[in-house]
């Protein structure tokens, strides 16, 4: 049979179903059945999935299950975990999954041991963040990285908030000088500790960073550098006890687990780095043990292919209403597009179907009165994911019972519309599509959880359109131009209109 996922029996029957759905009302279906609710939510470790305000039926149901099955799902999930080269355009296995613990414990690759590297980059780790946070000079931290080197460790920092008991932590990503000018003018050098994350150490955003911070603290004897490539380190001037281990087999977007969350220990202590690799674990385990039909990163990913490729809907909203989470939006932006905007399948073949949809998103409340009027009733039907926290880190009741009542009354109105109204541009369909994600509390256990099913639901959706999630070729496509604009000379890979505003630039 085609790889091309078109061609599957499964595939033609869902777009068949999909046409017979096009006059469904998610309003009729729930009158239909007063247990939908309870027949569409999942519970786990003290997670919640509802997706019962989502268009589909029991048989739409059957149809994506069929086809997870068709496209080999368990066999790829069971490759991923064993270690094998899945990310087959770069020759490399993708083992984020083994940093928190999931996987045959006896792995090697080119020899060495995967678990042993574990143990002793966690043993590592623990030594360095208690070194700084023990050090009453050290009040500042500065992470200087970029893509999965910086988004990961950041959206943990800020989502740990009531967690974090350790030096401040500021992230400096972009070459923007702006950026890292008016992080280092707050700070001062003796109280400053860096950490240079680049599994190369090549990256040219975070190498002149890097070079900028060693410049304005004189000496690099409080720099960190995490990266695969030790030698250009030790060239940089980090000392070898401060060098943290990369291996190519991490792929930068699922890094956080790594010695690139060592920001995460210093912050919060290395206690909780363990609880939030516990809560990620966890979710391994029911991705890799729940039948596919109670199985929560399958059923969103399945969810997001039906969607994106039978509904023909574009675009994909995250909705946290928890103001910690903020920069979860942008995280699962690059986790998801990143890794899944291809238009080329794993055997080479260009795509002539829909991939990777895009991904966008905003905290509640605050989206509510951004672009969430689009979502009511513009001309784009937008599928969404509501993230709720059930008990809050602070003692104001009344701030979160509003906030979680807005949540609810948001996917209800979208899922619901407004049938009669006194004026024609207050009448809209609704029929609306969003899942819920309710999460116990906002902790390092929880919030593991939370990132590892996304992961998973990436995984899952790149599966089903046959092409390889964890390489990112246009970017380096991009890198590449970069360095040869910036190379001295005529610029004689570079079109006429790139040569033309460099000229200007540079005048």
């Amino acid at each position: 049979m085609s790889n091309n996922p078109q061609q599957s029996r499964e595939w033609k029957a869902l777009q068949a179903h999909a046409k017979a759905m096009s006059d469904v009302h998610m309003r009729d279906l729930f009158a239909k059945d007063s247990k939908r609710f309870t027949a569409l939510h999942l519970r786990t470790n003290g997670l919640t999935f509802d997706y019962s305000r989502n268009l589909i039926t029991s048989e739409t149901l059957k149809l994506l299950v069929d086809l997870a099955k068709t496209a080999g799902i368990a066999s790829w999930r069971d490759r991923m975990f064993a270690g094998e080269k899945i990310n087959v355009t770069e020759g490399r296995a993708s083992l984020h999954a083994a940093l928190r613990g999931s996987g045959n414990p006896s792995l090697k690759i080119d020899g060495e041991n995967i678990k042993d590297f574990v143990q002793k980059s966690l043993a590592q780790i623990e030594s360095v963040s208690k070194k700084i946070r023990n050090d009453k000079n050290i009040t500042d931290v500065v992470n200087i990285g970029i893509g999965g080197s910086d988004l990961g460790p950041r959206i943990v920092y800020e989502t740990l908030q009531s967690f974090n008991d350790g030096p401040r932590v500021h992230f400096v990503s972009n070459v923007d000088g702006a950026r890292i000018t008016s992080v280092l003018k707050t700070l001062k050098p003796a109280g400053t500790a860096f950490i240079v994350t680049s599994k190369t150490f090549t990256t040219m955003e975070t190498l002149t960073n890097a070079t900028t911070a060693k410049t304005w603290a004189k000496t690099t004897k409080n720099f960190y550098a995490v990266t695969s490539n030790a030698e250009m380190a030790k060239s940089f001037g980090t000392a070898p006890e401060n060098t943290l281990p990369m291996r190519d087999w991490i792929g930068g977007r699922t890094s956080v687990w790594s010695t690139v969350g060592l920001p995460i220990a210093i912050a919060a202590g290395f206690e909780n780095f363990k609880t939030l690799l516990a809560g990620a674990k966890a979710m391994d385990d029911h991705f890799r043990e729940a039948e596919f039909e109670k199985n929560i990163p399958i059923l969103m990913a399945l969810l997001a292919v039906w969607y994106r490729n039978f509904m023909d809907y574009r675009t994909h909203a995250i909705l946290p209403y928890a103001h910690n989470l903020r920069k979860f939006p942008a995280f699962i932006q690059q986790l998801d597009m990143e890794s899944n905007g291809k238009s080329v399948d794993r055997d080479g073949n260009d795509i002539d179907y829909k991939t990777g949809p895009i991904i966008f998103g905003e905290t509640g409340t605050n989206a509510q009165h951004a672009f969430m009027q689009l979502m009511h009733q513009g001309t784009d039907i937008i599928p969404a994911d509501f993230i709720i926290v059930k008990n809050p880190d602070h003692d104001l009741g009344d701030h979160h019972r509003k906030l979680n009542a807005n949540a609810l009354a948001q996917a209800q109105a979208l899922m619901q519309g407004r049938e009669k109204a006194d004026k024609p541009y207050k009448k809209f369909d609704g029929n609306r599509p969003s899942s819920t994600l309710l999460l116990d509390r906002l902790d390092p256990w929880h919030l593991g959880m939370l990132l590892a099913l996304y992961e998973h639901r990436m995984f899952v959706q790149g599966i089903i359109w046959n092409i390889n999630s964890f390489d990112q070729w246009g970017v380096e496509l991009g890198k590449t131009l970069a360095n040869e604009i910036l190379a001295p000379g005529a610029h004689p890979t570079a079109d006429q209109t790139t040569r033309a505003l460099m000229q200007i630039l540079e005048e």
